[in-house]
Parts: C-alpha cells; sequence; structure tokens
C-alpha cells in the first residue's frame, strides 16, 4: 500500500526510532494549570509576571524599531549572536571569574537549545551521559533524542573511575560528559560547594569527558556566599579557557524574561565553533531583536532588577520553609536552599508523588511529582515545590493544604 493511500495518521509508522525516547514534559503540561485560578500552583518552574522589567523592555523595543535601527534589528544577523550583548556577557562572566573573549560565546534560544545542541555534539546511541540522581527533566528530554545511557554522578561518592568507564563501554559506548547544576539545582535546590565542584572537574579530567555546567539559577542567590563557577575554578587550575573542558551555561529567562528565549554558552573555542555550525542547520540565528533588547536592558537594569528578584524570591522562600516547619507531618523531609526557585521534598517511603497529586488536585494546589526527575523514573516518593511565583500568603495557605492532603494519605 502506498503511502498516500494510508490516513495521515499512519506517518507515525515512519518515525525515527529515536523518537521513541522523547517523551511530553510534566511540568509543561502542569503549567497549563496556572490558567485555573482556583489553584494554587507550585507547579511552575517560573519567574513571576509582575517583576518582569516591563517598561525598560517597552523602551528598549522602540528603539530597536526605530528608523535607524529597524534595518539591523528586524535583519538576518549571525548565528554567533549579536556582538554587543556578547561583548556584556565577556564583562558579565568576568565579575564571576570566567575569562573569555567574545569568540568563546554563542547565543541560543534559551540555554534549553544549548543542551539540544550539547547533546547532539557530544552523544552517539548508548554513549553515557552522567547527570544528578535527580536531575533537571529539560536536560533528560533534551538528551533523550540521541539515545544516551544515563549513569549517577554525585561527586561525593567514591565510585571507581573504572567502574564507570567499564559500565559504559559495557553498554556500548563511552563517557561523554557530566551534566551538573551548580547553583541551587533544579530540582532540588542544592548548591555545590567549591571542593564538590573540584571534584566533578577532577573527574572529569580521569574520565576524559566535558563538564556541562547549567548556571541557570546562578544569580538568584538570597543567602550564603557566591561559589566560583566550576569554569572559573577551571580556568585558575588551567591558565586558559582553550584548555578547559567545561562549558558554561547561561540564561536570562530567569532574571529578565523567559519569553525572549535568550540564552549563551561559553566555551573553548572549537566547541562554541562546533555549536555554531550546529545553529546554524538549526535556525540560523536567535532572534536579532530579542538580543538587541535584551542587551539594552541588561546594560541599564541587570544589578537592579536581580537585586530585587533576591528580596522578593528570598522572602518567598523563607515563607516556604517556615510553612513546611508548620504544616509538614512527621516524616516528611525537605532541602533547604540558599537560593533559586525549588524544595525539594521526599515523603515517607511507600507513599507517590503522581498519586499524592491526584488528591492534592482536589484540595486545589499543585506541585510536580519527582519521578520525571530521574533518569529511570525512580524515587517517585518525591516532589517539586516552585515558590517564585506565590506570595506569602498563597504559600501559607498552598502548603497548610499539602500538608494536609499527606497526612490523610500516611
Amino acid at each position: 500500500m502506498s503511502l498516500s493511500q494510508n490516513s495521515p495518521a499512519r506517518l507515525n509508522t515512519l518515525f525515527a526510532k529515536r523518537t521513541q525516547k522523547m517523551k511530553a514534559s510534566e511540568i509543561r503540561e502542569l503549567l497549563k494549570l496556572l490558567d485555573q485560578p482556583d489553584i494554587i500552583s507550585f507547579a511552575g518552574g517560573i519567574p513571576d509576571p509582575a517583576y518582569f522589567p516591563r517598561v525598560a523592555f517597552e523602551q528598549a523595543m522602540l528603539k530597536a524599531t526605530s528608523e535607524q535601527a529597524a534595518g539591523i534589528a528586524l535583519q538576518y544577523s549571525t548565528s554567533e549572536g549579536y556582538t554587543p550583548l556578547r561583548d556584556w556577557i565577556v564583562d558579565y562572566m568576568g565579575r564571576h571569574g570566567v575569562t573569555c573573549t567574545r569568540d568563546n560565546i554563542l547565543i541560543t534560544a534559551g540555554s534549553q537549545q544549548a543542551l539540544d545542541y550539547l547533546g547532539k555534539l557530544f552523544l552517539d546511541p548508548n554513549d553515557t551521559a552522567l547527570v544528578a540522581w535527580p536531575t533537571y527533566m529539560g536536560a533528560l528530554g533534551a538528551f533523550n533524542a540521541y539515545e544516551p545511557r544515563y549513569d549517577r554522578f554525585d561527586p561525593q561518592a567514591n565510585r571507581p573511575i573504572e567502574d564507570i568507564e567499564a559500565d559504559a563501554e559495557a553498554a556500548g559506548g563511552r563517557v561523554k560528559f557530566v551534566y551538573l547544576s551548580s547553583d541551587f539545582a533544579n530540582p532540588t535546590g542544592v548548591t555545590l560547594t567549591e571542593d564538590q565542584r573540584r571534584t566533578v572537574l577532577k573527574r572529569a579530567e580521569a574520565l576524559g569527558c566535558a563538564v556541562i555546567e547549567d548556571a541557570a539559577y546562578q544569580e538568584l542567590r538570597y543567602t550564603g556566599a557566591e561559589v566560583k563557577p566550576m569554569l572559573a575554578l577551571e580556568i585558575e587550575e588551567k591558565g586558559d579557557i582553550e584548555e578547559c573542558r567545561t562549558i558554561y551555561l547561561g540564561s536570562f529567562s530567569k532574571t529578565l524574561a523567559p519569553g525572549l528565549r535568550v540564552g549563551w554558552a561559553v566555551a573553548a573555542k572549537p566547541v562554541i565553533q562546533q555549536m555554531v555550525l550546529t545553529k546554524q542547520a538549526a535556525d540560523l540565528q536567535t532572534a536579532t531583536i530579542n538580543q538587541i533588547a535584551v542587551n539594552e536592558v541588561a546594560r541599564g537594569v541587570f544589578d537592579a532588577h536581580v537585586a530585587t528578584l533576591r528580596e522578593v524570591y528570598g522572602a518567598r522562600l523563607n515563607a516556604m520553609l517556615a510553612a513546611l516547619d508548620r504544616h509538614m507531618p512527621e516524616g516528611v523531609e525537605w532541602t533547604r536552599p540558599e537560593g533559586g526557585m525549588f524544595v525539594w521534598v521526599t515523603l515517607p517511603k511507600g507513599m507517590g508523588g503522581a498519586e499524592l497529586l491526584v488528591r492534592a488536585l482536589e484540595a486545589k494546589v499543585a506541585f510536580v511529582p519527582g519521578g520525571a526527575f530521574y533518569a529511570d523514573g525512580s524515587h517517585t516518593n518525591t516532589l517539586r515545590l516552585n515558590f517564585s511565583m506565590s506570595p506569602a500568603a498563597k504559600i501559607e495557605e498552598g502548603i497548610a493544604r499539602l500538608g494536609d492532603v499527606i497526612r490523610a494519605g500516611m
């Protein structure tokens, strides 16, 4: 039977095998709950739109679309990214201990696009990606299409390097990279110490693999002292970014505005050059007008705006931790982050986050079940709570409802 005689729905029989690895994001589905005003949602991992620098972006867009500037803002541009924005990022990275040039920087459509590019660049089927347990669900989604094998990576574990390599070889590939979020990780909120970061670098050196450092939440620190990025620590050790195996991913989504989809990668030039070729094949370039607007706003209000976010989100984190202390029954545990957007909750054994969500929705409160953050779907007695979207009173009410639901299920 010819294809033309088939129902269009039968086209799925032609899909590549890799599509079987692609799964719907539970977070994207749960975001639909935000449209229901009676739901107190701790599900999204998104910034509060009430604090977007709207006026600054309005002025930046007007400037970008003026008669004098529109010819650049609305035109094709280079794949590497808007030069003034890359220069701003050079200065920004320098403030965090990363000495680089604009040739070490690629602008991407959010750091999520960079994760997809890096999966495409590094992973052959059955290669091993070392990830935290749990890890960012979006990273698993980006890497899955390239058919990797996942293995647990814990900087504090004493697992021999030889065992990691042997397991990777037995699976039919080799270890290609370690993927970690150093600061206030999604989903746990946990931050790696400087010693742990140095351990990651040493173990990656021994494995001969890359390190992907996802720094989406780096600026959202509310307490404690800043820890240098792994890329900065590696530059200190090796003296030059061109000798480094760490690939740093940054984003304006959690600081300025996620809707513009502007992020960046910083790495040795050969890595950036290969990512540029990947981008040319994928979308040619990140939207010029968005880059111009982000550059204008970053140069004008970035530091002041981030200071406001730290004050607002820091108070909300404190409100959530206090509410958890008051309302969670004995046997429930949670992390105490110093920043970011998330608190990670571990339920008593035998309780499932997905089943709990069904009952929680009846009580008009939502969260993300934790199993989706594990590459093997394990540890289903966990859940992720977001605090950035809710004022203190709503956090108090929502955690009280959730505590009642958990208590009733114990």
